[in-house]
Parts: C-alpha cells; sequence; structure tokens
C-alpha cells in the first residue's frame, strides 16, 4: 500500500518541497530509506520504528520503502521522523493519508514525543508560498512558525505523534498557534548607554556617523581607552530593525539552531564578537552540514572583531566578499549556499604588540620593525573597505571625574534617525532599489547623490593625487561625506564634510612611516 505526504528541507536560507512517499509490500521484514539522505536521516528509522511501538501501534512486517523526493537533493536533519511515521501508518492502513495541503516538520523522540527542530521559519515561509493550508511542528517552533502562518495557513504546535494523529483523525482537535507582536523598539532596551562612556569625543562622532550612514569603523587605541565599550553601544543607537530585516535575521538564527525556545521574530539588531581564534570557516559558514557563520550570524546588525591583527589572515579574508556585496557563498564538495551578510564591521586594535605605541605615559617596548610588522598583518584591501578609522588617546583624569553628563543613547538616536529619514526619502526614488543608507551605494549612485560645492571638489582632487587614493577609497570618502551632509541637514558637499571624512582614512593611519 502506498501513501505520499509533504514535509520540507533546507537548501541555503530558504525551504523547499519534499514528498515523504512510503510503501509498504510483501517480501522480507525490511526498512529501506532512500532520495539522498544523510546520516542523521538514515538514523530516523531507527527512531520510527520505536516510537511507533511505544506509541501503541503496530510496525508492519513487511518490506517498507521511504523515499525523499526530490531525490537529486541531500536531505540532511531529523525534521523528516514526524513525516515518515505518519507516511508508515497511512501505508499500513493504520491512518488515513493526510490531506495534500497538509505538511508536518519534527524530531521524534523514541517515546513518540516530539522535539524542536532548526530552521523551521524558512521551511514555514515555503510552506506558505506553496498554498499548505496546515502545517504541523513541535510546540517549541510553534512561535517562529506562526510568523509564516495567517489566514492562508494555520500552524498547528503539537508535543507527541499521537496528538497529531488524533488531530488528523478528528478526535482532538489542535490549536493553531498565533504569532508573538513585534515590537522592534525593545531591541534598544538590549544595548548598554553611551552615557557610561567617559571623553572620547572623536570616537562617540564615528560611531554617530557609523549608525547614520551604516560605515564600518576601526578604532585603534592602548588598552583601556574604550574600544569595546563604544562598539558594544552601536547597536543601541541603530534603527530599528524593519520587519522584513527581522524575518531575514531570525531565518539565519533558526537555520544555525541559535534562536531561543518560544522566540517569534528578533527584535533587536544582532550583535557578534567572535574571538580572534575563529577559524575561516566559523567567520563564513559551512561545515558537513551548511550552516551560517560570524558573518551572517551578524547580519543586519554590527560584526565585532577585536584584536583585529590577532586574527589569522585567512579569517581576516573572509571578509572582503561580505563587506563588498553584502552576502557571501560558501563552496563544498556536497553543493553551494549563499547566505545574506550584510552587517556593520567593528574593528579595534592596539597601536602595536605591546598596546602603548604612542602612549603619553606608558613607554613602548616594540622595535619599529615590530610595530610594522604587528600593523602589516591587516591587509590594504580590507582596510580599503573601512569608511572610519579613529585613533584613541587615553581618556585623562578630569574627563573621568566631570560632572558634565555625556550624551545618551537615546540623544544620539535622534540624529542618527533623523539623518536615516532624510536618506530613506531620498532612497525611495527609482532606481536606488535595496539601497537603505550611505554605505550601500554603488559607484553610478555615489556620483549622483554624493553632489559638491566647487571648494570641495578642488579639496577632493587634491587629497586624490596627494594620498595616492584608489577609486574605492574614493568613493568611501564620499559616501561618509554624504553622512555627514545629512546629520548637518546639507544638500550638497562642501568642504567641511570632506574634511572631516577625509580624517577618519584608515589606510594612513594603520601604515607607518620610520
Amino acid at each position: 500500500m502506498y501513501s505520499v505526504l509533504k514535509s520540507y528541507g533546507l537548501n541555503g536560507l530558504n525551504g523547499f518541497a519534499v514528498a515523504v512517499e512510503a510503501d509498504v509490500s510483501g517480501g522480507l521484514p525490511a526498512f529501506s530509506l532512500v532520495g539522498l539522505p544523510d546520516s542523521a536521516v538514515r538514523e530516523s528509522g531507527d527512531r520510527v520504528r520505536s516510537a511507533v511501538k511505544n506509541l501503541g501501534y503496530k510496525w508492519p512486517d513487511r518490506h517498507i520503502t521511504v523515499n525523499l523526493a526530490p531525490a537529486d537533493i541531500r536531505k540532511s536533519g531529523p525534521v523528516y521522523d514526524l513525516p515518515l511515521l505518519l507516511a508508515v501508518l497511512a501505508s499500513s492502513g493504520q491512518m488515513e493519508e493526510p490531506p495534500a495541503d497538509a505538511a508536518f516538520l519534527g524530531e521524534l523522540a523514541l517515546d513518540g514525543s516530539l522535539r524542536p527542530v532548526s530552521g523551521v521559519l524558512p521551511m514555514a515561509l515555503a510552506a506558505a508560498a506553496d498554498g499548505i493550508r496546515s502545517l504541523y511542528v513541535p510546540a517549541e517552533n510553534a512561535a517562529e512558525a506562526a510568523e509564516a502562518g495567517g489566514d492562508a495557513m494555520q500552524v498547528y504546535p503539537a508535543r507527541t505523534a499521537r496528538e497529531v494523529v488524533d488531530a488528523l483523525r478528528g478526535l482532538v482537535p489542535l490549536s493553531p498557534a498565533a504569532p508573538i507582536p513585534f515590537d522592534p523598539a525593545s531591541g534598544w532596551n538590549a544595548a548598554p548607554d553611551f552615557a557610561d562612556v567617559m571623553g572620547q569625543p572623536l570616537a562617540r562622532r564615528a560611531m554617530v556617523l557609523a549608525a547614520a550612514g551604516g560605515h564600518n569603523v576601526l578604532l585603534i587605541g592602548a588598552p583601556g581607552t574604550g574600544k569595546s565599550m563604544l562598539a558594544k553601544r552601536l547597536p543601541g543607537i541603530l534603527p530599528p530593525l524593519t520587519r522584513e530585516e527581522a524575518v531575514e535575521t531570525t531565518k539565519i538564527y533558526s537555520i544555525a539552531g541559535q534562536l531561543p525556545k518560544g522566540r517569534g521574530l528578533i527584535s533587536a539588531r544582532p550583535f557578534r564578537s567572535p574571538h580572534h581564534s575563529a577559524s575561516a570557516a566559523a567567520l563564513a559558514g559551512g561545515g558537513t552540514t551548511f550552516r551560517p557563520g560570524e558573518c551572517s550570524l551578524a547580519d543586519c546588525g554590527v560584526l565585532f572583531l577585536d584584536e583585529l591583527p590577532e586574527f589569522s589572515r585567512d579569517s581576516l579574508e573572509v571578509l572582503r566578499q561580505p563587506l563588498e556585496d553584502g552576502q557571501i557563498t560558501v563552496s563544498r564538495a556536497a553543493g553551494s549556499a549563499t547566505y545574506p551578510s550584510r552587517f556593520q564591521l567593528v574593528a579595534a586594535m592596539n597601536p602595536c604588540k605591546c598596546g602603548y605605541y604612542g602612549h603619553p605615559t606608558r613607554p613602548c617596548t616594540c622595535s619599529p620593525s615590530a610595530v610594522r610588522q604587528y600593523r602589516s598583518r591587516v591587509s590594504g584591501p580590507l582596510l580599503d573597505r573601512i569608511d572610519l578609522c579613529v585613533e584613541m588617546d587615553p581618556v585623562a583624569f578630569d574627563e573621568l571625574h566631570t560632572s558634565t553628563p555625556a550624551e545618551s543613547s537615546a540623544d544620539l538616536r535622534k540624529q542618527v534617525l533623523a539623518a536615516r529619514a532624510v536618506q530613506a526619502k531620498r532612497y525611495a526614488a527609482p532606481g536606488y532599489e535595496g539601497v537603505r543608507c550611505n554605505a550601500q551605494l554603488t559607484a553610478g549612485q555615489v556620483r549622483r547623490v554624493c553632489r559638491m560645492t566647487p571648494a570641495a571638489e578642488r579639496l577632493l582632487r587634491a587629497s586624490y593625487d596627494t594620498l595616492g587614493l584608489s577609486a574605492r577609497a574614493h568613493d568611501r570618502i564620499l559616501r561618509v561625506a554624504r553622512t555627514v551632509a545629512d546629520l548637518a541637514g546639507k544638500q550638497l558637499l562642501d568642504e567641511e564634510a570632506l574634511l572631516e571624512a577625509l580624517q577618519y582614512r584608515a589606510q594612513e593611519k594603520v601604515d607607518l612611516t620610520f
């Protein structure tokens, strides 16, 4: 007897439909699973057999063949346990075949209870797009799956496979899950306040520019100057996540298995801070089964790399593609997957190995060649992709004990949101599809948007020749100057905006001449 029902798998960031076909025929008792399953899927046969018996059903003493179609795409993970159990029960005549507009996801425990699986949100979105009317998932995955539901598709949470079978038989109905209300402003509460940072006016200004224009930042300073403090506070002044961004971010965290249980859409912008020993694969993603790396987990948020020169050269070079394209492609023998990686890079480094080169009171123990060697670990092409670079001096005693309160995150956020509103209006026009902030402008769009006064144009020409700027550096300076002008409410880029943008050039601050 033959039966077929629907489930879903993952291919990169998106879900795809999987037909679970089961056939119970004569012959020696056996269980065959085909359709390019990985080891986790092949092991599901033993889990399904135990669950069937422990739930009080009969395991057929015949030859059982299960096919996962399409057979040319590798299936991974335990998500097919529940549909496999239902297909076996239906093909052996112990229940009717489920409706064609129903789909099933979930891992089975040996007693028949359902365990949560990763990647439910992208699979649920694919199911809704395919016209699925009923989606059955483990109870702990209901909140994220409900984000894809609505009037067209109902999401039914279940704690055991028996609850699903009884619901399909009409014995005990399941209540559909409702999505958790999305509150993007609540994400600001998770970030510490800029009011805690004393002194460092230039670095604070750079962080405001970074938030207002979406720019990458490099902070150079001795230990204890506040580099990490500033980086951790950047998400608190960034604009709130849009629903589209929240869905994309939640999909990534769901696939990576890092979405908290019972959680709906992520409301706070991600802040990722991998250790400097992280490998290139940890940053890019991949593995035996494709998983997003740190670059993708920081999508729509901040990737903070402390002790930048201590990262391996391979790890740093991984950053070049996502910084330029906003996505990263992971290729393995089994195939390739592309994940979004549109993050803001905040990097921090000491000026030298000992950390005290240029310090006003602490002597540096590094030789000139050691300082050059330390700084040369950060390649020129990577520095060329960093818009803002700030050298931070030690905070003076009077700045630590001043009675004048520092600007809070709420105050700085108002400036950022005002500048972002200007950009949103500008980039709503045709020809700026996909552009949300100044840092995302293409070279052609920079020419149209960054109109300069004659004096500013002369200044840029002189700087281009004197500093030996590349075309990429030229465009990045204009993008930063555009952000400076947006914060000041100016239409044209003037000399003041160009000068401020030029002072943040990273290449000249990292390169040293002795």
